[in-house]
């Protein structure tokens, strides 16, 4: 076979692409910093996976087989580099998951040089999304995604239903699928988590309990459920450890996104709140903290979002959206949070522990009404304004 001469322009085009080094951007508040540059987009997956190579067979050198985007992502630390589930979308629209590695996390992330085979185990499986990743006690790396397939209750063509999907493995490389998690009085489920520690001595998933596919309906939150056999998921009973509620960034709907990373004051929960407006549904990265030894117990939670997307970040597919379900922490206490924006790139913010924690619990509580809001607001403009007229006196 010979290899069209496209292929090493393309080549020696994407490589450059991949190499480019990433910055930090000009936005500051604080807390975390963003990067110049998505980690992942369409134009990270390799050529091999997209073009018929051969001159014979595919002389213009079309794309075959596109890509639409590559963003949310599962994240875990393994053999010192981190690693991402990703999601990655087809041109025809079915999403498949591939792991890329970086070593610092912020750039540079190539490709394993095939994307995951997952054991086919439900016929009506359409497509699979949304893998988070969770190194967990008992020796496993599992990864926990939505499994949809079509609602055949339904005659609208569109009517989905969502399970959770259960895999494992100990290499990144080969994966044991087990049966879908079943949680008996939550029709449908999706953005579930697994919790990386036992808790008395059972499997503990935080789920998101939903009437229907899209609308929450009863679903009040985020919820957890403890499992005796995770080769046999079935949750009887979900606890909801954090509600949806009016007029808040996650009154529409709320889930769980990365898996709770462990700090020395609590369990850091990286969520996901959706809110209505005028141009659609609104989604946001925000976060809590909850109990280490209780992990049901919410500790700390501040008011309002993490991220919400800017500039870029706002435009593409499923406009105004971030979407976080990875975060690391590395042994000198740097987090990265990597969030997709408009189900279409991948981006990464980098923050600490410390931060994480003083944000969780020194930044004010949502006092749900807009006259308290105002008072709280105007307490820290008073507060501010004797610390400068000190300041003045010096």
């Amino acid at each position: 076979m010979s290899i069209n001469k496209k292929y090493y322009e393309l080549k020696e085009k994407q490589d450059k692409y991949l190499a480019r080094k990433n910055t930090v951007s000009d936005s500051d508040n604080g807390i975390y910093e963003r990067f110049k540059y998505p980690v992942l987009t369409n134009e990270s997956i390799p050529l091999e996976w997209r073009y018929d190579l051969s001159e014979e067979t595919n002389p213009f050198f079309e794309e075959r087989l596109g890509i639409n985007s590559a963003f949310n992502s599962g994240a875990i630390l393994f053999n010192n580099q981190v690693c991402l589930a990703v999601r990655i979308e087809g041109k025809d629209r079915k999403s498949f998951f591939a792991i890329a590695r970086s070593n610092n996390g912020i750039d540079n992330f190539l490709f394993d040089p095939y994307p995951l085979t997952i054991p086919d185990m439900y016929p009506n499986e359409t497509d699979v999304y949304d893998m988070r990743l969770t190194k967990h006690e008992d020796g496993y790396i599992y990864g926990i995604f939505c499994s949809e397939c079509h609602d055949d209750t339904s005659k609208d063509i569109s009517a989905a239903v969502a399970g959770t999907g259960i895999v494992r493995t100990k290499d990144l490389i080969t994966w044991e699928r087990l049966p879908n998690l079943k949680t008996l009085r939550s029709p449908q489920q999706r953005n579930c988590v697994l919790h990386p520690e036992f808790i008395d001595g059972k499997y503990a998933f935080y789920t998101r309990p939903m009437s229907g596919f899209i609308d929450a309906g009863e679903g009040m939150g985020i919820g957890f459920g403890l499992c005796s056999d995770i080769t046999h998921a079935v949750i009887d009973e979900e606890d909801i450890i954090d509600r949806r509620v009016y007029h808040t960034v996650y009154e529409a709907k709320n889930g769980a996104g990365a898996t709770p990373i462990k700090t020395k004051k609590g369990w850091l929960n990286i969520a996901h709140g959706v809110r209505n407006t005028a141009a659609g549904l609104r989604y946001v990265v925000y976060a809590f903290m909850t109990d280490l030894d209780n992990p049901k117990k919410v500790i700390a939670k501040p008011s309002g979002y993490l991220i919400a997307p800017i500039g870029d970040e706002r435009v593409g597919d499923v406009s105004n959206v971030v979407f976080s379900n990875g975060a690391v922490k590395f042994a000198d206490g740097t987090i990265l949070i990597y969030y997709g924006s408009c189900d279409t790139r991948l981006h990464v913010a980098r923050t600490t522990e410390d931060k994480m924690i003083d944000y969780c619990f020194n930044t004010p509580v949502d006092h749900l009404r807009s006259p308290l809001c105002v008072k709280q607001r105007i307490a820290l403009i008073k507060k501010n304004e004797e610390a400068l007229k000190k300041e003045e006196i010096k």
